[in-house]
């Protein structure tokens, strides 16, 4: 069957989208991603070798301005774009992963009566979900206590749809066993990197190196401030692997022992994969402020701590660090807790989810 898959926008959408699609792909069916022609697109979607359609979009911002009004306008002729170039090559179904980027290719499959599911990947379902779950054929979701949110529509239980190369990695990983002289920190903020993370961490980490000399860093500043970060770090005379972005999260994902991070959902899904213990940092202007919710569950459950992103000070993180990278039995229930949460082959299970709405 011919699948169109919506997923621009950030890599939060567009990382589990190809996942999906690629799965899609491996069973037989043609599938076409559907992109807002985002700079972070031509990364995030470099691998994919696939057909995609390009419909600029704009989200909204968390307060009603004049620019809404052009953001309405633009999300309007995306819709009228769309089902412009869906009749050209019509599919038998829309999966749409959220994110205003969604919204153009969602209005068109309606329009044009072709079915529709959704992903949420959050615990609070982003607007676009809410606005159109009701309208679709079903919803996959993530996180159990996103069915407080939506409870009117068809929701499954998918899990979060992981890269094959990630869940392959996080699959053959052995055992980790944790060593107090020993520590690899790994720091990321998302696709476009955390500004607070960039600031605070690399002063925190040269701390904790003072007592802790068997101390790593890796650290995904994004492109705006990895020479600022790599800098810093010289600065401080610390030794750190500073990247902008990497296509190769497994293998820090299996050099790191300990992540600080932003909390988005892909970034909890990969980490419980990998039972990598984590200081969750949830991005304080998040619409619904929903990392704070996805970092909350992964605390709840025992796999991270969580600190908001303005009491994120070099110092407190120095202290921070000089208490639990040692503890080595504290990361180790961390870690097994992380696990227990890990959701395995989520993308086979929205494959499926997709082909069960079609046949």
């Amino acid at each position: 069957m011919k699948v169109a898959v919506a997923c621009g926008g950030t890599g939060g959408h567009i990382f589990p989208g190809i996942a999906t699609a690629d799965e899609l792909v491996r069973r037989g069916h043609e599938v076409t991603l559907w992109l807002a022609g985002k700079s972070i697109e031509s990364a995030a979607a470099a691998g994919w070798k696939g057909p995609s359609v390009t419909l600029c979009a704009a989200g909204f911002g968390s307060r009603f301005s004049l620019r809404a009004l052009g953001t309405a306008w633009t999300l309007y002729r995306a819709g009228t774009e769309g089902r412009r170039r869906m009749r050209e090559n019509r599919p038998d179904v829309l999966l749409g992963m959220g994110s205003y980027a969604s919204v153009g290719p969602i209005l068109a499959a309606l329009r044009l009566r072709v079915p529709v599911v959704l992903h949420e990947a959050n615990v609070v379902p982003g607007r676009a979900t809410r606005f159109f779950a009701r309208r679709a054929k079903a919803v996959g979701i993530s996180f159990d206590g996103t069915s407080f949110y939506l409870r009117r529509a068809n929701l499954v239980q998918t899990g979060m749809p992981l890269r094959r190369d990630i869940e392959a990695a996080a699959a053959a990983l052995p055992p980790r066993e944790f060593k107090p002289d020993l520590c690899t920190v790994l720091v990321m903020g998302g696709s476009a990197g955390a500004q607070r993370l960039n600031r605070e961490a690399p002063p925190a980490l040269a701390t904790t190196a003072r007592s802790l000399p068997g101390l790593r860093v890796l650290h995904l500043s994004g492109r705006a401030d990895e020479t600022v970060v790599r800098e810093r770090y010289a600065e401080l005379g610390l030794a750190a692997d500073v990247r902008a972005f990497t296509h190769e999260m497994p293998e820090l994902y299996k050099k790191a022992d300990f992540a600080i991070s932003r909390s988005g959902a892909a970034s909890c899904a990969e980490l419980s994969a990998f039972g990598l213990p984590s200081l969750l940092v949830p991005y304080p202007h998040a619409i619904s402020d929903h990392q704070f919710e996805n970092a909350r569950a992964m605390e709840k459950c025992g796999a991270a701590d969580v600190v908001a992103d303005a009491d994120v000070a070099s110092d407190w993180l120095a202290e921070y660090l000089a208490a639990r990278l040692p503890n080595t039995a504290k990361r180790g229930q961390m870690s097994r807790a992380a696990l227990s949460r890990a959701q395995s082959s989520g993308a086979s299970a929205l494959a499926d989810l997709v082909e069960r709405t079609v046949s």
